[in-house]
């Protein structure tokens, strides 16, 4: 590669949050450069600041598995991390494995362009980085572009708004102001009974509501800590080959094969499990059998009747048009409690909408809301937003947003026809956060890597996937999602959660091992789908 007016690397990593930090670590070999956006490392957990945000995976599952050395000298306080120690981990990996070296910190990739004569992509940055590389690899994570609540009015309003993902990083004190809360997802849940307790009044306002169940959070038991890292090589192992990548404990009988009583007690064990997501797997059939599924959801439903006081609130807050995991399943401490105090107010949206924002607050169909500060916690233009922020320009000059216009097409969520040489890491069609995704970043990325590697031994210039090979996954992740009761919730993950966007369903439901098992056959198989020159 020869251009004056670039610098020239090998591959270009585009986000350093854990997959991008990894991924700088496996092909420290090839000059790497990496751009991230934020000032620091971590990604998700950079970025999400808001009071009360912590992982829904144990912390000894939601970490790196790469280095034995870092898995043994690394100590956990609690069984579910907090975002400040994640952080604090994602900076100590940054720091052992001199990685600072290779990353350009508040410089976010603005234009990625295909140089066909070069077999090369030029990158163009907001500072004016200008780079050309043989390979890019976006780890540019699922859940990164904040969706901004299309209200008008906004900037009529005094007070201020926040959205939490975007969250200052001194914090925020909410001490004896009027707040209007909008957003029910996890993030809000976690939020909301913190900001409760500090606020004069709460005001949620609710569209749509959320199955939640007990964290089970704790200071991590010294016991559970020396047995798994005794018995890490095996526990990773075992992680890639379950459903989601996390050590669930997996029923094997029916919903339908057991008493009432028998559902019942299973379903309490469940509830006071230290698994967030054990609810989803008390029984083999939760998640493909919608009988089975309102058994779950209604004995959530009856939990929030036993635990929220006033009945029209308790009614308000079950959900009834969607299946219990047909979105993410929210873990929350104290949330329906919160409904309890004498602070808080929940507004119903669903029949009332939010229709602006004005000088003095929130208006809705119904009525006013006088606020002091208003919180947005209304999700994120998921899967595809980062990449499409991007101009990125393939073969003959066509552009991935006129590709993905009806949709994002890919082969093995990795690769998109016409685009040759740009690897994705938890792409759109990958298993994505259906599984977790420390775990599954580092597979992804080893590989990525091992592709890499393979190109360089043969000499190969360019990589490429074919339109037919798209074709066919479309269809895999089609099939397996309609065998879910994913098919029947509206949700980030089939692009619902904002107006007007294209996506059919983004996510690879039919579990890790499944996935896994297709990508590293395509490649066994003499590179099955892709074309290499």
């Amino acid at each position: 590669m020869n251009s004056p007016d670039f610098e020239t690397a090998d591959i270009v990593i585009i986000g350093a949050g854990f997959s991008g930090m990894y991924a700088i670590h496996r092909l420290r070999d090839y000059k790497v450069v990496c751009f991230e956006a934020g000032d620091g490392v971590g990604g998700t957990w950079y970025w999400n600041r808001y009071p009360g945000a912590r992982v829904d995976i144990e912390s000894v599952e939601y970490s790196y598995g790469f280095d034995e050395e870092l898995q043994q000298e690394w100590q956990w306080p609690e069984y579910f991390s907090a975002q400040p120690d994640l952080e604090r981990y994602a900076n100590h990996v940054a720091d052992r494995f001199g990685l600072r070296k290779h990353i350009r910190f508040a410089n976010p990739v603005e234009k990625l362009q295909f140089d066909e004569g070069e077999n090369a992509w030029r990158v163009f940055t907001a500072k004016g980085d200008r780079v050309l590389c043989k390979y890019v690899i976006a780890a540019t994570g699922s859940l990164t572009i904040p969706n901004i609540p299309p209200w008008p009015g906004r900037e009529t309003f005094t007070g201020d708004i926040y959205h939490t993902a975007r969250w200052p990083e001194e914090g925020v004190d909410f001490s004896g102001k009027r707040v209007g809360f909008i957003g029910t997802g996890s993030t809000g849940i976690q939020a909301m009974p913190i900001i409760a307790e500090q606020a004069e009044h709460l005001y949620v306002f609710q569209r749509t509501p959320a199955y939640c169940m007990p964290s089970g959070n704790r200071p991590l038991d010294a016991e559970h800590e020396r047995d798994w890292k005794a018995h890490y090589a095996q526990r990773r192992e075992q992680m890639l080959d379950t459903y989601g990548a996390s050590l669930v404990d997996y029923g094997v009988r029916s919903a339908h094969e057991c008493t009432p009583q028998e559902r019942e007690a299973i379903l309490e064990q469940a509830w006071h499990s230290k698994s967030a997501f054990q609810l989803l797997f008390a029984f083999s059939d939760v998640m493909t059998d919608a009988a089975a599924n309102e058994i779950v959801c209604e004995f959530v439903r009856c939990k929030i009747r036993s635990i929220v006081k006033d009945p029209a609130t308790a009614e308000l807050l079950c959900p009834t048009t969607y299946p219990i995991g047909g979105k993410r399943l929210c873990i929350g401490n104290g949330y329906f409690e919160m409904f309890n105090r004498d602070n808080v107010t929940l507004v119903d949206v669903r029949s009332a909408p939010i229709t602006e924002f004005y000088e003095a607050g929130l208006r809705t169909a119904a009525g006013e809301y006088e606020l002091d500060a208003i919180v947005t916690a209304t999700g994120f233009d998921a899967v595809t937003g980062a990449m499409s922020r991007m101009a990125i320009e393939g073969v003959g000059g066509n552009t991935l947003a006129d590709k993905w216009a009806e949709g994002p097409t890919t082969y093995l969520g990795a690769m998109v026809a016409g685009f040759p040489n740009l690897f994705m890491i938890h792409g759109p069609a990958t298993p994505g956060a259906q599984a977790q995704m420390i775990t599954t970043g580092e597979w992804q990325v080893n590989w990525t890597a091992d592709i890499i590697d393979d190109m360089e031994r043969r000499g190969c210039a360019r990589i490429d996937v074919t339109e037919a090979s798209e074709a066919v996954w479309a269809e895999e992740v089609s099939m397996v999602s309609t065998q879910t009761v994913h098919q029947y919730a509206d949700s980030w993950y089939n692009a619902k959660n904002i107006e007007g966007k294209k996506g059919g369903f983004m996510i690879y439901v039919g579990g890790f091992p499944r996935f896994r098992e297709l990508c590293d056959a395509a490649v066994r198989d003499g590179y099955r789908g892709f074309t290499l020159a």
